[in-house]
């Protein structure tokens, strides 16, 4: 029976280190982008890492592919399953941190493919660390499956596709769209809240300076006269109580000299985007490419405008440097990040229709009708 459960265990936690790890890796980028926001000092607060996000996030994911594969094969069993249960602890950690104190509000573990709540992901890795314990309190019974050289063999080709597909998809774009942008979305769609949809509560909260320190009073308080004498108010904010339905798309503007023009522009039969959501951090071998590109865009009729977080002043340096002849508009920076991972990169719509999408790497595989 003991050894029945430790077969069980290894294929169960095998299996899920390397989907998991496969979907992440389909995305580094993205995965990178969820490390940041732990890495914040909001969250960890270890900024000093965020630079090496990306870095980090590709020994991760492709670790965990590994790991997977070591424990499914038996390979060096007491590495594999040390590292299991350390990777398990940290992350187990992770979550809860961000559960109990709502930091992060998805973990990533499962990238965009499937979305997690900070409660969901911390008891799913606590599944985990039951069956890894397991695995730990019987390592003799994880017996390999093949001669060595074999095996040695099988796990150096699991790290070098899983480095391969991880440098791929950098260079291009992740095999496999999870967003909710991806190809064949209807923006206007995706922002739709349909009729009798769960709507969110909110709690009014008062700030109010006591003794010198900025507190939060309930309204019911505030209500009562429950408000210490002396405070001070500072500032009132609406605290979510409920979350009700989000559509897949909320957070996406086209934004100018403040004036909206999201809806003007969806409307528009034959639209280019360049989507570089920090002007700063955008690979120069992509910026030379945009204005060739404008003018093929713009000789068969498509309107072509640029989306960035970038502020008016960078945007100019920007476009002189690179002579650039299309406008900018604003657009949210995180929005950006998850309409498309390159920065640039190109996405073509047909009323709103997101029709095709591309690496600036790609720029030449794009087709104008």
């Amino acid at each position: 029976m003991k050894n029945i459960i430790t077969q069980i265990s290894r294929i169960l936690v095998g299996v899920l280190f390397i989907i998991s790890g496969l979907i992440k890796l389909n995305d580094p980028i993205g995965f990178s982008y969820k490390l940041e926001e732990y890495f914040n000092a909001n969250v960890l607060n270890m900024e000093f890492l965020i630079p090496f996000a990306l870095l980090i996030a590709c020994f991760v994911v492709i670790f965990e592919v590994v790991l997977g594969v070591m424990l499914l094969l038996g390979f060096k069993p007491k590495f594999t399953v040390w590292s299991l249960l350390a990777m398990i602890v940290f992350f187990t950690f992770l979550t809860f941190y961000s559960a109990y104190f709502n930091k992060v509000t998805d973990c990533g573990c499962f990238g965009d493919a499937l979305k997690l709540t900070p409660w969901e992901s911390f008891t799913k890795d606590v599944i985990l660390l039951f069956f890894i314990l397991i695995l730990f309190v019987n390592q003799k019974l994880i017996n390999p499956l093949l001669s060595k050289p074999a095996m040695n063999l099988t796990v150096f080709a699991a790290y070098s596709l899983c480095l391969f597909m991880a440098f791929y998809v950098y260079q291009h774009l992740p095999l496999k769209d999870f967003r909710a942008y991806k190809v064949g979305t209807n923006i206007q769609k995706g922002m739709e809240i349909p009729e009798g949809a769960e709507k969110s509560e909110y709690e009014m909260i008062f700030i109010y300076k006591v003794n010198g320190v900025d507190t939060e009073i309930s309204y019911a308080d505030v209500m009562a006269n429950k408000v210490p004498a002396g405070a001070e108010f500072v500032d009132r904010k609406d605290k979510l109580i409920k979350q009700g339905y989000v559509p897949p798309i909320h957070d996406f503007t086209i934004e100018k000299d403040g004036n909206d023009y999201t809806e003007s522009v969806l409307e528009e039969p034959k639209v280019v985007l360049f989507v570089a959501y920090d002007l700063n951090k955008s690979k120069e071998k992509g910026m030379k490419l945009l204005e060739e590109f404008n003018q093929k865009a713009a000789a068969k009729g498509y309107t072509v405008i640029g989306l960035t977080s970038s502020n008016p002043e960078l945007i100019a340096l920007t476009k002189h440097r690179y002579n650039q002849n299309f406008d900018y508009y604003f657009c949210d920076a995180t929005t950006l990040k998850t309409i498309e991972r390159a920065n640039p990169s190109i996405v073509i719509l047909e009323k709103g229709n997101i029709v095709q999408k591309a690496h600036f790497n790609d720029i030449d595989k794009v087709e104008l009708k």
